[in-house]
Order: C-alpha cells, then structure tokens, then sequence
C-alpha cells in the first residue's frame, strides 16, 4: 500500500520547475532571435527598394523629399521606427551590405543595433571586419562601440600586414593567427607610473587579468606565469602562456620595456621550439608567440620577418593620446604597414622572376 502524501506537501516531481522554467526561456529566446531577424531583413529590404528607385541615379535630387514624407506617413502607421532619419539608415544599410544572402545569415547573429553601429563606418574593410567579428565572437552592442572605439580594425589591420604568411586558414575553422594579434596593444587600464619595469608589468596585467584578456581577444585563455624551460641545464622563463581555444595553439607572451632588438626574436624562436617538443599535446596548430614592446623597430622586423618564424612583434601602449591624435597616429602606422607589404609582394614577384 502506497503511502499517502502528507497534507501540505508538494506533489511536483523535483527539478520540474527549473526545467520548465528552461524550456520557456529558451523559446523566448528563439522567438526574439527570429523576430530580430525577420526585422533586419525587413529594412535590409526597405532601404534596397529606397536606395533603388527613390534615392539612386536621377531621382536623387527629389529623393530626400520623398523619403520625408514616406517617413511621416509610415511612422503614423508603424511607429517612430520608421521615421525618415531610419528610412535613410536603412538605404545606408542595404548601400554597405548589397549581398542579401549575407544580410540573411548576419541577421541571425547581429541586431538592429549593431547594424546601425557597424553602417555608421567610413571604410567597407572596417564594416565586414567587425560584422564578421562580432557574430563570430558574439559581441554585444556595448562590446562592438567598444572595439570600434579602440580602433580594434586598424590595430588588427596593422598585425595583419606585417605577418601576410600567418593568413592561411588552420584546421581549427574560419580563425587564423594573423586574425587574432593587434598592434599597438592599449594597456592604459594597468595604471603604470613612470619608471616601471618589465616585472612591475607583468604583475599589473596578472592583477587585471581579465582587462588583458579582453584586450587581447576572445578566445585566449591563461596558461602560466614565468613558465620554466630547463635547455642544457640552464633555466629558461616564459613571461606569459597562453591557449587560444580556436586556433587551438599555445601563444607565447614575452614583455619588453625598450625598443624591439634582434635578439628578442632568437630568444622567443628557442621558446616556441620548446613549447612545440615539450607541451604540444596531440590535435594542437604548432605554438605561436608575440612579443611586446614598448618601440616595435619596424624596419628590424621587416628584414628579420619573423612572421615565417610564428612571430609577432607589436607595440603596447600604456597612455594613450587624445582620441585625433590617435586617430592620426594609427592611419599613419597601417598606411606604413600597407606599403611594407605592398613592397614584400613586389620583392616575392621579382626573386621568383629570376
């Protein structure tokens, strides 16, 4: 005879609460990502059709009238979404992304909202930059401002130029390690004094970690701290370890207070071959490394290219000027970086002329 339940108690089964209270927030989930899209769609459409046939050739000098007073009769029936200053934001945006299939798989990943962000930018390589980065590493709105604010594209556009062999794709998927390394690095958040030196640095990013990680980009995850090498009975010391978790390979971190010598690439090439023999585990990309300074030495770089070594040199910058100067500083260094490259493609043709 089965016992009777005792008068107050529950008769729901346990944890079945917390699952149903999963399954309904799961589908709220879903529901709000397929109406996001089907919204992003909607204006991709909307500003393709007034880019078109209102906005485009000869209809230009009317269209601005024309789209005016769409946005009045449309925000009377629809809502203030469709007033005419988010009418001609979504021209811009059809105008920035013209392929409807890639509008279609971003706007399962992307909002409204970033869209407006990411069509807001001059450059179309900026656009397809954080389009592709902030679906691919889940940015939200407040993350992409940030990045476009700290001028992630240009500082990535720079690391890229100076390592064109590290482009080709690994096996772990889209992610290559030309993709994940920026130059300069802005380590204004560890709040360094004057005459600090490479321990003092090394303490305060241990202390702001997860500063330095965000800096560094999605997908780095922490190994180590002076890791010990012992070479020929001598010991060895890796300022910072790191695993990227997509290009899944160690990435090795030496900090360097002056400018960038010659020897600070021998040194870190000794590393990666260590780490490679010694910590290498089995499905793991061959070990990288980046070396940060507080001068990069370009032209050293360039004739060393370490780049055919797995290596990375980039600066790091721990004030950074007003936002103009900024500004002006960074399209100085990738316009320099652009010609660096230009001028390799131009030496790799000639050598394979001869």
């Amino acid at each position: 005879m089965s016992e009777l339940t005792a008068p107050g108690a529950s008769a729901m089964p346990p944890g079945l609460h917390a699952e149903l209270r999963a399954l309904i927030a799961a589908s709220r989930q879903r529901l709000a990502g397929a109406v996001n899209a089907e919204l992003t769609r909607l204006y991709w459409t909307v500003g393709q059709r007034l880019a078109t046939d209102v906005l485009g050739g000869e209809r230009a000098r009317y269209g601005s009238q024309a789209v005016d007073q769409l946005g009045q009769q449309l925000a009377q029936e629809f809502g203030r979404g469709f007033e005419a200053r988010n009418l001609r934001r979504m021209a811009k945006f059809a105008q920035a992304f013209p392929d409807a299939a890639i509008v279609s798989t971003l706007s399962t990943q992307l909002s409204w909202s970033h869209f407006v962000a990411i069509v807001a930018l001059k450059a179309p390589e900026a656009r397809t930059y954080y389009a592709q980065r902030a679906a691919q590493d889940r940015w939200s709105v407040r993350e992409l401002g940030q990045q476009i604010e700290r001028k992630a594209y240009e500082r990535t556009a720079i690391a890229s130029a100076q390592a064109p062999a590290l482009h080709t794709t690994t096996d772990a998927g889209n992610a290559t390690p030309a993709q994940v390394f920026k130059d300069p690095y802005f380590l204004d958040f560890l709040g360094l004094r004057q005459g600090h030196d490479e321990a003092d640095l090394e303490s305060a990013i241990l202390r702001q970690l997860e500063a330095f990680i965000l800096e560094l980009g999605r997908g780095f995850a922490f190994v180590e701290r002076q890791k010990r090498m012992v070479i020929d009975g001598e010991d060895f010391y890796l300022d910072l370890l790191f695993f990227h978790r997509r290009l899944r390979r160690l990435v090795a971190i030496e900090l360097k207070l002056g400018r960038f010598k010659a020897a600070h690439k021998g040194q870190m090439e000794l590393y990666l071959k260590w780490l490679d023999k010694h910590e290498r585990q089995a499905g793991e990309a061959a070990p990288i490394g980046l070396i940060l300074c507080a001068e990069a030495s370009r032209e050293q770089v360039e004739l060393l290219q370490a780049h055919e070594d797995g290596i990375t040199v980039a600066e790091y910058w721990t004030e950074l000027p007003p936002k103009a100067e900024l500004e002006a500083q960074l399209h100085t260094a990738l316009i320099e970086a652009r010609e660096r490259l230009a001028r390799r493609g131009l030496l790799l043709e000639g050598d394979g002329d001869e």
